[in-house]
């Protein structure tokens, strides 16, 4: 299985392997290191972001900003 991954920097998109979930991986434009997250945490992320009314990050921890 692929994963697309985008890096939450410079938004590039890349296509993964399966086996980058839940790791930690170096975007190859412009360096930044960024968490690939497990696929039964992207609905509580999308969920949060869809209630935002800005931009809001969530670190690695789930702690959010914004």
């Amino acid at each position: 299985m692929q994963i697309i991954a985008q890096c939450p920097k410079c938004s590039s998109k890349w296509k993964l392997k399966d086996d980058t979930i839940d790791k930690r991986i170096r975007c190859e434009k412009c360096h930044t290191l960024f968490k690939v997250p497990q696929l039964s945490d992207l609905s509580a992320a999308t969920d949060i972001i869809k209630k935002a009314k800005g931009t809001i990050y969530v670190d690695q921890k789930g702690k959010t900003y914004g």
